[in-house]
């Protein structure tokens, strides 16, 4: 499931996702988020959660991932993951050369240092 964040400063989307994403979180949460985001022409700061309880990907939302990547591509700013999953880390060390924007990676404790980050400041 992911889940919009409302406690993120202005210009930034917090996303928290948990459990089994599914092609309709991308297609119903995550899309609308994003193009309400870059509407006007703005850019994307984006702080995704992946904390606790996460059990991956299905097939639908691995696809829906990269159309949503794609999609936004020149939209897409910063990518702050905050994340205690190990893989995810290595993920995007691996392929920060082919993600959109700027990304990094910080852990559940860096939270604020994640958002300040993706922020701008």
């Amino acid at each position: 499931m992911l889940t919009i964040l409302d406690d993120m400063p202005p210009g930034v989307l917090g996303v928290q996702a948990s459990g089994k994403l599914t092609a309709e979180d991308y297609t119903q949460v995550l899309g609308p988020a994003i193009a309400a985001a870059t509407g006007d022409g703005g850019r994307l700061r984006v702080v995704m959660m992946f904390e606790g309880e996460f059990d991956g990907m299905d097939a639908g939302a691995v696809w829906q991932d990269f159309r949503t990547g794609m999609t936004a591509w020149h939209s897409w700013e910063r990518i702050a993951l905050v994340t205690d999953q190990k893989w995810m880390v290595d993920g995007l060390r691996l392929f920060a050369w082919a993600v959109p924007g700027e990304s990094r990676s910080f852990s559940p404790t860096e939270r604020t240092d994640a958002i300040n980050w993706a922020a701008g400041s």
